[in-house]
C-alpha cells in the first residue's frame, strides 16, 4: 500500500547500498517500456542474491544483463543520470513485493540555469539505449522492423540535436575512439554526465556543437561519430545531410572497450 511505498522511496534514497540490473549490451541500467502505463522503468534491488537471480534469468532467456551496486554515496548522482537519460521510473523488488517509484519522487530534475547552455538529449539517449539493447543482444545483429522505428527516433532526435564535444587541454586536437574492427570515429556525449565519465583524467575540455555542425569539425580520418563511447558505445555515419543513421555495429563483443577511452571505468 501507499505507506510501504513511502517507505521503500525513504530507503532508496537513503540505503547504504542498492543493486540495480545493468544491460550488458548498453553498459547503462537495463531499461524496459511498460505495456500498460509506458513507464520507461529500470529495476533496483536492496539485496544482491535477488539483483543476480533476476539477472541470471534474463541472461538465460538471452537478453544479456548483470547485477550492478551501487554504494550509498553514488544513489543521488546514479538518480540524476536516469533523468538524462530519458527514464522515470523505477521498480524496486523485495522479495515478493515489488513498488513502482517515478524517479521525480526521489530527485528532482535540475532546473536548467537561466543564460547557461545546458546540454541534454533524454529522448535521443533513450531510443539509443533501447537500439542497442535490442541490436547487441542478436548473434547475427539483425535490424528488425521495431528497430527500424527506433533508427528513424534516432536519426529525427540526433539531427535537431546539440553535443557536447571534447577537446584535448594539452595539445590541439580531438580524441578519437577506434573500434574493434580499426575504424576510427570520433566521440560525442549527449550530456555533461556522460562527457565526465570519459574525461576522468581531466585531459579534455567540453566543447558544446550543433549537430548540424558535426561534419565540419569531424576529423580527416574518422568515419563518423560515436555516441557515449563509454556508455552506449554507438558508431553513427554522417551524411551530407547530417542525419545521424546508427551504423551496423561493427563490435563483436557485447561491451567492447573504445581504445581511446581512459581504463578501469566504473559505474
Amino acid at each position: 500500500g501507499l505507506v510501504g511505498s513511502e517507505m521503500c522511496i525513504r530507503d532508496s534514497r537513503t540505503s547504504d547500498e542498492l543493486f540495480v540490473l545493468l544491460s550488458l549490451c548498453t553498459r547503462q541500467a537495463y531499461v524496459v517500456c511498460d505495456e500498460e502505463t509506458f513507464d520507461d522503468e529500470i529495476f533496483m534491488y536492496f539485496d544482491g542474491e535477488e539483483a543476480r537471480a533476476a539477472a541470471k534469468k534474463l541472461a538465460d532467456e538471452k537478453t544479456p544483463v548483470t547485477a550492478g551496486r551501487i554504494e550509498g554515496k553514488q544513489l543521488l548522482m546514479f538518480y540524476t543520470s536516469l533523468h538524462t537519460m530519458g527514464i522515470n521510473a523505477i521498480v524496486v523488488r523485495e522479495g515478493e513485493n515489488e513498488t513502482l517509484i517515478q524517479l521525480e519522487e526521489l530527485v528532482k530534475r535540475i532546473e536548467q540555469p537561466e543564460g547557461k547552455v545546458w546540454v541534454e538529449n533524454p529522448s535521443l539517449h533513450l531510443t539509443a539505449l533501447y537500439f542497442m539493447q535490442e541490436f547487441r543482444k542478436q548473434p547475427n545483429q539483425q535490424i528488425t522492423g521495431q528497430m527500424r522505428q527506433l533508427q528513424e527516433e534516432i536519426a529525427a532526435n540526433f539531427e535537431k540535436a546539440r553535443f557536447i564535444m571534447a577537446v584535448s587541454t594539452e595539445e590541439k586536437g580531438l580524441p578519437l575512439v577506434k573500434l574493434n574492427n580499426g575504424d576510427v570515429f570520433q566521440p560525442v556525449f549527449t550530456d555533461v554526465l556522460e562527457f565526465q565519465k570519459f574525461n576522468r583524467e581531466n585531459k579534455f575540455r567540453p566543447v558544446v556543437i550543433e549537430s548540424q555542425k558535426l561534419p565540419q569539425v569531424l576529423a580527416k580520418e574518422a568515419k563518423g561519430v560515436v555516441l557515449n563511447p563509454i556508455g552506449i558505445n554507438m558508431p553513427m555515419l554522417l551524411n551530407k545531410r547530417v542525419q545521424g543513421q546508427p551504423q551496423a555495429d561493427v563490435q563483436a563483443q557485447p561491451q567492447p572497450q573504445p581504445e581511446a577511452a581512459p581504463e578501469n571505468q566504473e559505474m
